[in-house]
Parts: C-alpha cells; sequence; structure tokens
C-alpha cells in the first residue's frame, strides 16, 4: 500500500477537503514549482466542473488565493482568513508566496468553468503565470479527494511514500492473509509499516497529535451557537442540544438518547468545518465528524484500560480501510458521491472501534463492510453548494450506524456473506454509474428540490 496513515488523517480547515485543502496545495505547489518569482507579473487560476460548480460554497476560491499567498491548510489561522482576502481584495493586488505583489482581483484573475470538465478528474484546476519577457507556465491540477491531489499525467501515489514496507497490501484479502501468516493483527502490521517511514516516537506523536486536533475540534463545536456563513441561515444545533442534554429536564428523553452525544459529537465537527474551522480530514473534511465522534465514544463512554493505546490502534485500523477505499474505488464526493465520503469514514470507524476493544481482524473487516454496504448509492448534493445540508446531520447518523456495525460484528465470529473487497468494488462501480447531477455539483437531488435565496452558490 502506498499511503501512509497521515495521508489519510491531515489537518486542514473547512468546509472540504477536495474543494478546500486540496486546491490550497495545489496553487501553492505551482508557484514553488515555478520560483522563483521575481519577474512574474500577473497570474490566472482557473476551476472546472466540481470545482467551479460548488466552489464558492465550498470555499474553493478563498483556498486558492490562500494557496498563492502561500499559506498551507494545517499552518493557516482560520480567524485570519477572512481579514486577509479582504486585504488583498481591497488593495487589487495578490503577494505571491507572501512576497512577490501581482496584480489580483476575483472577479478578473480567478475564472470558474461551470459547464467543462477537465478529462482525469471532475475536480480540475489550472494556473496560469506571466513573466516579465512574455512566457507564460501553466499547469493543470486535479484534487482526488481528502485533500489529495495531482498534477495532470501524475500518478496518484504520494509522492512522500516511497519506501518499501514489511506488510504490503492492496486489497483486504492479502491483508487478512498476511494476517494469518504472520498472527498479527490489522492496527500491528500497519503500525510495522509506519515505522519503516518514522520513528515509534514520531508515530506516536503523530497519532496523539490528530487525536487531539479531532478531540478540540468537537470541544469548540459544543461551545459555540450561532448561524453558519454562506446565506442559508443555518443555525448550529450541537452546543445548544448538547447543553439540553445535560440539564435537569429530562422528561423527553428517549431510551436510545444514550447515542445522542455521539450524534452530537459528530455535528460538533462539521459545524466547526462549515464554519471554516480547523479539522482532520478522516477521511474528507465532508466527512469529518464520523471518527472523532467515536473515538470520543470509545475514549469516554467504551472506558478503556489504556485509553491512549486504544486511540493509536482505532487510527492505525480506520487508516487501513480508509487506504483500500481511496486505492480501489475513491473517498471523493465529486467522483462517486457521498457513499466515498460519509461511507468510507463510517467504515473505517467501525473497523477502528472494533480494534481498539480487542475485535480480531476478521471481525474488523466485517465491520467495515458492514459501514460501507449500508451507504451505497448515497448521493452527494448539498443545497446551495454548501457543506452543511445534509453533510452536518448526515455525520451524525454515519457515527451511529458505525458504532451498530461494530456491535453486529463484535457480537459474531467474522464469518459473513459480502467481503469488503467486494463491497468497495461495489461502491466504485456505483459511483461510476451515479449521474453527475448526483456528485457534488448541486445539479440534482436536494440540491434542487429546496427553495433558496440569497445564498452564496447563486
Amino acid at each position: 500500500m502506498d499511503m501512509s496513515v497521515f495521508d489519510l488523517f491531515k489537518i486542514g480547515i473547512g468546509p472540504s477537503s477536495s474543494h478546500t485543502v486540496g486546491p490550497m496545495v495545489a496553487a501553492r505547489r505551482f508557484l514553488v514549482e515555478n520560483a522563483p518569482l521575481d519577474d512574474v507579473t500577473g497570474i490566472t487560476a482557473e476551476l472546472y466542473g466540481s470545482l467551479a460548480l460548488t466552489g464558492v460554497g465550498h470555499a474553493t476560491d478563498k483556498a486558492v488565493i490562500l494557496g498563492l499567498m502561500g499559506e498551507t491548510p494545517q499552518d493557516v489561522d482560520p480567524e485570519l482568513v477572512d481579514r486577509m482576502l479582504a486585504a488583498s481584495e481591497e488593495a487589487g493586488e495578490l503577494r505571491l508566496l507572501g512576497e512577490k505583489a501581482v496584480p489580483f482581483t476575483r472577479a478578473v484573475n480567478l475564472i470558474f468553468h461551470k459547464t467543462e470538465n477537465l478529462p482525469e478528474h471532475p475536480n480540475g484546476m489550472s494556473f496560469t503565470l506571466r513573466r516579465a519577457d512574455g512566457s507564460t507556465a501553466h499547469k493543470v491540477y486535479y484534487s482526488i479527494g481528502g485533500g489529495f491531489i495531482r498534477a495532470e499525467g501524475e500518478s496518484a501515489t504520494p509522492a512522500a511514500v516511497s519506501t518499501p514496507v514489511p506488510y504490503p497490501f492492496d486489497t483486504m484479502e492479502q491483508l487478512l492473509a498476511l494476517g494469518e501468516r504472520t498472527g498479527m493483527t490489522i492496527p500491528q502490521m500497519l503500525r510495522a509499516n509506519e515505522l519503516a517511514r518514522m520513528t515509534e516516537a514520531e508515530l506516536d506523536a503523530g497519532l496523539d497529535r490528530i487525536w487531539n486536533v479531532m478531540r478540540g475540534c468537537i470541544a469548540r463545536g459544543m461551545e459555540i451557537t450561532g448561524q453558519l456563513p454562506g446565506g442559508l441561515n443555518v443555525m448550529r444545533r450541537a452546543a445548544t442540544l448538547w447543553r439540553h442534554a445535560q440539564g435537569a429536564d429530562r422528561a423527553n428523553e428517549l431510551p436510545h438518547d444514550a447515542l445522542n452525544g455521539v450524534t452530537l459529537y459528530a455535528m460538533a465537527v462539521n459545524e466547526e468545518n462549515a464554519a471554516g474551522g480547523r479539522v482532520v480530514t478522516a477521511p474528507t473534511n465532508g466527512a469529518a465528524g464520523i471518527i472523532p465522534a467515536v473515538l470520543k465514544y470509545y475514549a469516554e463512554d467504551c472506558k478503556p484500560l489504556d485509553p491512549v493505546t486504544g486511540v493509536r490502534t482505532f487510527l492505525l485500523t480506520a487508516a487501513a480501510i480508509g487506504m483500500l477505499c481511496k486505492r480501489n474505488a475513491s473517498i471523493s464526493g465529486a467522483e462517486v458521491g457521498c457513499q466515498g465520503e460519509v461511507g468510507v469514514a463510517c467504515a473505517m470507524a467501525a473497523a477502528g472501534l472494533v480494534a481498539a476493544l480487542g475485535g480480531t481482524n476478521a471481525q474488523i473487516e466485517n465491520a467495515a463492510e458492514i459501514g460501507i454496504e449500508h451507504h451505497l448509492g448515497m448521493t452527494c448534493d448539498p443545497i446551495g453548494g454548501l457543506v452543511q445540508i445534509p453533510c452536518i446531520e448526515r455525520n451524525g447518523m454515519g457515527a451511529v450506524k458505525a458504532i451498530t456495525a461494530a456491535s453486529l460484528a463484535l457480537k459474531g465470529d467474522g464469518t459473513h456473506f459480502v467481503s469488503l473487497d467486494e463491497v468497495i468494488e461495489t461502491m466504485r462501480q456505483t459511483g461510476a454509474d451515479m449521474q453527475a447531477k448526483y456528485k457534488e455539483t448541486s445539479l440534482g437531488g436536494l440540491a434542487i428540490h429546496v427553495v433558496t435565496v440569497n445564498h452564496a452558490a447563486c
């Protein structure tokens, strides 16, 4: 497998890994690859397909400009973004990589091609810079889901991952066979693979940082109230509902409300994501709430004896499932619909929970298969091109389904009819058959059957 756990779990900002994180990375990479920039006189960015159709609602325009400024998703301060962009627009210029100033306004230098797709992926973009001697540099990039990017004609393999690993796998069948042969669990094999690339201290520190960012995102989302940006006038609900759940008035409590907290954890994360806050791709921003919610459920409600080790085990196992889905299908809503985002996140969380609770490799595989199977065919049809409706509630539902899938798997012996590899291939084929209007274009589904006015995507 040519991916690392830290390829799937990337720290960035909302609202979208494919439409915000990826384009920011691509814009910055284009300038770095064309340095020095001393003689540059101008630059143009062009967005195609899904990036153009839902780009405003997904903050793609903001992300591209930030990337050209030299900002990175992991380091940019979400609190300063709007101020930085407003100052640049008012000045009518952009400081490329924070240094070379060139004329730039959003209306002139950022072009949306809403009726045109580039050939390699629905999320296409191109950049062209002009130099003083009249020469130009031009390059096309694709944002392929989860914050991953690739240049036109380039392999999808992350450049940072080139070290051979002791337990290579491309399918779950191969991974299970490795486990049978070695007697190792899936998280043990993933840990060994990561240790071929970094030290144990680096790995554990990285995993702990991912969990800390996830946990912090839940905490912020449980405190902040008010209206989400974008013009749909969607109100944040997680904090208010959480306070109500902790209050003395339990008259309306239902028997199943034990899982209410998990739903709210997930919604809190995705409200933060919708507001452009700091989140972790898990495996995408649109599905960023499911894994943190189930992790918090594990760490606090399952009463583990060693929660630190358990969280690391959870993340490594979840990463294995995400790697398989990305390699053999897709985690891009623009490519396969939301089955590739929320469906995959549900499978990752279910598998991670089973592993953290001591389940077998077969039970881990079973949980992941259940998680994806019951999201097959799920469309990506965000209203107004915003990562709000149905995305926020959908994460809450996905988190509950992940716990249900884990429970079913742990109560069995791992024997089941449909394999994870088969359901991943089914997801790929279903995505290929799905009409483009249901794949993050806001041209079908809820996006056109709910009347909206005065929102950013109009």
